[in-house]
């Protein structure tokens, strides 16, 4: 997926350059970045990595570009295009590249037990044509949070199911709450909290074999009930969710604005730098926990023009070593994409903020990753699903606009 924000949903700084040198192999790797600051730019984190692989591989050179999420994907498409990828990148999409036949296999690179220690939902997400191309790089999944302060102050606790998230919204919007359920369908990420209401309403995206099926009579029930219960009663606050970007809700949050939102890992940061206290639950179902909640994933993928599978997949063996992982994951608040990586986090003390997202990743659904068609349809959600809610909004109709558009992005992709 192209995109300007990262799947995981964050936004960055431009990065530097790692270092050069003469080598018998160097290695290009361009990076997002996952920093809020020049202060921990992943720039650091990445020439740090590579200065330490160097120093144990003598004749391999690591030299890393990181960029914000802003540009990440456009600058890769750019070397590409111009004949000259990189031999690793580390972005939101693989499966365009993995079409083009451009990437190398995951098993033509790792080690075989580097493959088997990928949580196998990640791994599987990262299969095109059940081929795996892209390999799991980070990972963050969905937990609902909410303002104690608000809540102790209108004598609520945290909601279980749809009506009773009705229910406190209505409570804290009669406390004179700014947004008592901050409900962003904006273009920035509105395919995110789109899926994550899909699944808590029972559906999602596509069906259990990978088909579309966006007009679900479920999916239209999940809308109907947003239109409805929600945004037509005054409860999501005074921007039109079709206008509300998840920054700006996130930011709202941070103000003590909101009174309940869908989050990830990074808003706990950004909280708790400002004072806000918070607590966080599993979201809400239809009728009570969803069976499923929403993860996201970024990838690392290989080019094969440079032709150094061999350097390649030594260096990818040595990124994903336990306590690399953990290392990034601890960094910037994301879960670790490896079995050992996640089950050390689970026993360790210093990551009790992170439980919560770690306890929904097994039962964490992606996005249709693998699908060359998720970008057209990603683009189709953001620019039409705020329409759903509006007032006089049709969900069946703008769903069924969104079916046809997947459908036909999907014939296109098969046709090749």
């Amino acid at each position: 997926m192209i995109a300007a924000v990262s799947a995981l949903g964050m936004t960055s700084v431009l990065g530097g350059c790692g270092s050069t040198g003469s080598s018998d192999v160097t290695l290009k790797l361009v990076a997002a970045d996952y920093g809020d600051s020049p202060a921990d730019n992943s720039q650091k984190y990445w020439d740090k990595l590579a200065r330490a692989y160097e120093s144990q591989h003598s004749g391999v050179k690591i030299d890393v570009k990181v960029y914000s999420w802003t540009d990440v994907d456009r600058k890769v498409k750019e070397m590409v295009d111009a004949g000259d990828p990189p031999d690793l990148a580390q972005i939101g999409a693989y499966a365009d590249y993995a079409a083009q036949d451009r990437l190398y296999k995951a098993d033509d690179l790792l080690s075989i037990a580097v493959q088997a220690d990928f949580l196998d939902q990640l791994s599987d997400a990262g299969q095109v044509r059940h081929l795996q191309y892209g390999i799991p790089f980070a990972a963050s999944t969905r937990v609902l949070f909410y303002n104690k302060t608000l809540f102790d102050q209108a004598h609520l606790t945290p909601p279980k199911t749809w009506d009773d998230l009705a229910a406190d919204a209505e409570a804290l919007k009669a406390k004179g709450v700014k947004y008592p359920y901050a409900l962003p369908l904006g273009p920035e990420e509105a395919q995110a909290e789109t899926m994550q209401w899909l699944l808590s309403g029972g559906a999602g995206y596509t069906d259990d074999i990978g088909t579309y099926t966006i007009n679900s009579p479920q999916n239209a029930e999940t809308f109907t009930w947003l239109r409805d219960e929600l945004v037509g009663k005054g409860l999501t606050g005074p921007v039109a969710p079709g206008k509300l970007n998840r920054a700006n809700a996130f930011d709202a949050f941070a103000k003590g604005q909101v009174g309940m939102l869908n989050g990830h890992p990074t808003l706990m940061k950004k909280a708790a730098k400002a004072g806000v206290k918070f607590g966080m639950v599993p979201v809400p179902g239809k009728n009570g926990t969803p069976k499923a909640t929403m993860g996201v994933t970024d990838w690392m993928m290989a080019f094969k023009k440079g032709g150094h599978k061999k350097q390649i997949g030594e260096f990818l063996d040595y990124v994903y070593s336990e306590k690399n992982v953990l290392d990034f994951s601890r960094e910037y608040d994301l879960l670790p994409v490896t079995t050992s990586a996640s089950e050390a986090m689970a026993d360790a003390p210093q990551d009790k903020n992170l439980w919560p997202f770690l306890q929904e990743l097994s039962l964490a659904q992606l996005y249709p990753a693998g699908k060359t068609s998720w970008a057209q349809v990603s683009a189709e959600v953001k620019k039409r699903i705020g329409g759903t809610v509006a007032p006089g909004g049709d969900p069946t109709g703008v769903l069924n606009q969104l079916q046809t558009a997947a459908s036909e992005a999907e014939a296109k992709e098969n046709a090749r």
